[in-house]
């Protein structure tokens, strides 16, 4: 929904969110339903509100539980019976600057302003333990605002009897926190208020009148970046940029100025702006952010571009690039199908209002934001949130060395006229095994951003896959994969529930970058030797249909299962006898521990 997309107006959702909301449900699923406990050092009601609509335009469908005012440590400490019947998938703990109990007095010791320090981090740390134990989820929570008032002006930002040092300090414990708890978040109301403007963000008013501990009107600016948490650990982010050239990547139009006539680089003011623009989305990249080109240029113009001494950003910088004069839309298509991921999966940057506007009617769900002067390209991806980062492996570091890999693979198939010859040339290599706690992360990401090669689309969280892991009932595999173009990672994730004799595989998720490479036949062939070691008589498998996992309908069939049920809505259930089953895979190599060593 257009209305909710970043820069939204903040005064139009919050006199219109209830109809926003009546038109958010009647859309389309399918939807991801998560429960959302809110404990408040403040008043939350219109947080919540607001936050729904947010979820609701990412595909997200919350149920909510809400603390009554000011309760948010009593109820992480001795949640009542509502509280853990509500089984919330995730916590958010809204409190700010005006819920810590005790600041230093001016001219206290250093000793008495450490002792205050300690007494505090301590407070919220024995709640986010509580939460820890007593519901496993994770949690979400506020670092703090700067205080809107400086007794000792200036001296308060060094002095450790000051209220801002103490803030600071305070906010980089649970800085600390944060970095050593996987599955504890911060969301930085420090850079939001300071963006908004402190002033406004802490009007004294709402205080006093509402018990809001920030203004009203910025409150969707607050829901927006919390959706955005939300939705990242949900998989939900994009994957890759499709990006224009001229007038988006540098000044100029280099089909009539030539490269020697673009803008980029420090010789103008105007060429600094693009320089810096180029130098973002760089950043991006390193993050594992895809980037790819999509322009109404001949080749040869786009190439020229790119090798301009002083752009930032090289031909082999992008996976794909698309310079031709098909319309747009068509290249977003042909991007999308060399990556082997979804269309929505992508933002596309382009400075032409009318390219926006064909792109975004043609794929409903693709991101494309508006593009107003060139001095706010980068600000307006960033506020958008396309790429917010919950969670940062080695493999997104590698991610658009990865994909480039697969362009390689695929050249090299065309040479090939039989594709298992060809898939014997790649020489793979796999190593199939349990959960590891180095890879919980990434596993549970994985789980969170697979839609089309993936069987039931449970999502997991991080506590959920340690579980997994250390339970003697379930089966948990992970599937890695390397070949001589290099390592692709983690790509499949298997997870099975032992009842009785039989095993029910309640996840069953590859990435599609190796599709139909013989992971999948590898993954079953383990899968079944582990059920016969163990004495399981039959595994059963399901399929729930989404709109984006038609690809793995039959998968069950061709791996030897018996559809055993189907219903209406076309949910099946296979069954396969583990003790009947014979190897599939013939071309990967399945590593075994010793062979690692």
């Amino acid at each position: 929904m257009r209305e909710l997309e970043y820069p939204f107006n903040s005064e139009y959702l919050l006199k219109k969110r209830r109809a926003l909301r009546k038109s958010l449900l009647n859309q389309e699923g399918p939807w991801v339903e998560k429960r959302i406990a809110v404990l408040g050092g403040s008043t939350t009601h219109d947080v919540i509100s607001m936050l729904e609509l947010f979820l609701l335009n990412q595909g997200i469908r919350p149920q909510f539980y809400e603390s009554e005012y000011g309760r948010f440590w009593q109820d992480a400490m001795f949640p009542d019976e509502e509280l853990l019947s509500f089984r919330p998938d995730f916590i958010y703990i809204h409190t700010t600057s005006r819920n810590i109990r005790a600041f230093p007095e001016p001219g206290d010791s250093p000793e008495r302003a450490q002792e205050l320090l300690g007494q505090e981090f301590s407070y919220f740390r024995q709640m986010w333990e509580s939460i820890g134990e007593k519901f496993g989820c994770p949690v979400i929570q506020n670092n703090f605002e700067l205080p809107d008032v400086r007794l000792m002006g200036n001296r308060e930002a060094f002095d450790l009897s000051g209220r801002v040092n103490f803030v600071t300090r305070l906010n980089e414990k649970l800085y600390e926190y944060a970095r050593s708890h996987p599955g504890f978040y911060i969301q930085d109301i420090l850079y939001l208020s300071a963006c908004y403007g402190l002033d406004r963000w802490a009007d004294p008013f709402y205080w006093h009148m509402y018990k809001y501990a920030l203004c009203v009107p910025a409150i969707p600016e607050l829901a927006f970046n919390l959706a955005n948490i939300l939705k990242s650990l949900l998989g939900k982010n994009k994957k890759a940029l499709a990006l224009n050239l001229d007038h988006t990547l540098w000044g100029g139009v280099v089909g009539d100025d030539g490269p020697e006539g673009l803008q980029m680089g420090p010789e103008t003011s105007m060429g600094q702006v693009y320089a810096e623009f180029q130098s973002y989305l760089r950043q991006l990249k390193n993050l594992g952010v895809l980037l790819n080109v999509n322009s109404k240029n001949d080749m040869e113009n786009a190439l020229a571009g790119l090798n301009h001494p002083d752009c930032m950003l090289k031909p082999e910088d992008f996976i794909v690039i698309q310079a031709n004069w098909e319309n747009k839309d068509r290249n977003i298509q042909a991007i999308a199908d060399t990556l082997h991921i979804l269309p929505e999966s992508m933002v596309f940057v382009d400075d032409n209002p009318a390219e926006r506007e064909i792109v975004r009617n043609r794929f409903p769900g693709l991101a494309v934001p508006e593009l107003d002067s060139p001095e706010q390209y980068g600000r307006m991806i960033d506020r958008s949130g396309f790429f917010e980062v919950t969670a940062f492996s080695e493999d997104d570091r590698k991610r658009n060395e990865m994909y480039r890999e697969n362009v390689r693979r695929a050249s090299l198939q065309a040479s090939f006229d039989d594709y298992e010859d060809y898939l014997k040339s790649l020489e793979m290599k796999a190593v199939i095994r349990g959960f590891e706690p180095v890879l919980y992360d990434r596993i549970t990401q994985l789980t969170n951003k697979s839609n089309q090669f993936n069987l039931t689309t449970r999502r997991y969280t991080r506590t959920e896959i340690e579980q997994a892991a250390a339970s003697e009932q379930m089966i948990d595999l992970y599937g890695r994969l390397e070949d001589k173009f290099g390592d692709n990672g983690v790509v499949s994730v298997v997870i099975g529930n032992q009842e009785g004799d039989t095993v029910h595989i309640l996840l069953w998720l590859m990435s599609c970058r190796v599709l139909k490479r013989g992971m999948e036949e590898a993954m079953m062939d383990r899968l079944a030797a582990i059920c016969r070691e163990r004495g399981d008589k039959r595994i059963l498998g399901y399929y729930y249909p989404t709109a984006k996992n038609a690809m793995v309908k039959d998968f069950y069939q061709r791996m030897g299962f018996e559809k055993t049920e189907e219903d209406a809505d076309g949910n099946t259930v296979w069954r396969l006898c583990p003790d009947h089953y014979e190897n599939q895979n013939h071309v990967i190599k399945v590593v075994s521990e010793d062979d690692e060593r």
